[in-house]
């Protein structure tokens, strides 16, 4: 709570960093996080009875983080920005064609709104719909080059089950 009541004091900016694989436990430390994190603005946020926040992040940026003294009851971080590398624009369109049917496979539909996302945001737009694992997931989200994170994104939506396929072998026993 403190953490969003000191953002919502200032820019309503915030960090949010990935635990290393096989720390997920140990939540109530300090496990140590990747190097990349995300970057974001509180677009919207509702206090909730229990004096806990819901919170909107927009993403702004990955960034480059170390850790830093804190004298709060949270982890504070010293940003650097990344710079991600285009893919070049010969590819871009085929590149995007691929990326649009591959989230209209998972989700049905791709809305007008995003069709014309940067291709950053549409291939982590498809990562997040995936669920890959956490190694997987952390190798496309600090991949800065855009064309590689597209062609690692699709090559895992290749041999990730779809939403709809886990659906249904929810309840299955294998039994007969």
């Amino acid at each position: 709570m403190q953490m969003i009541e000191d953002s919502l004091d200032g820019p309503g900016r915030l960090v949010l960093a990935t635990i290393q694989e096989s720390h997920e436990s140990e939540t109530a430390g300090n496990p140590p996080f990747y190097p990349v994190a995300g970057y974001g603005e509180i677009g919207r946020h509702e206090r909730l009875d229990d004096g806990r926040f819901r919170i909107w992040l927009v993403g702004l940026k990955r960034m480059w983080i170390e850790e830093v003294q804190s004298d709060r009851l949270y982890r504070k971080v010293m940003v650097r920005p990344t710079e991600e590398i285009e893919a070049p624009r010969e590819r871009e369109n085929d590149l995007r064609m691929a990326l649009t049917e591959a989230i209209i496979e998972r989700t049905g539909d791709l809305e007008d709104s995003h069709r014309n996302l940067p291709l950053s945001r549409l291939v982590d737009f498809l990562s997040l719909r995936m669920r890959p694992p956490h190694a997987e997931m952390n190798q496309l989200y600090c991949e800065l080059d855009v064309e590689k994170r597209v062609r690692l994104a699709l090559e895992q939506h290749a041999i990730r089950p779809r939403l709809e396929d886990e659906d249904e072998g929810e309840g299955e026993t294998g039994e007969s």
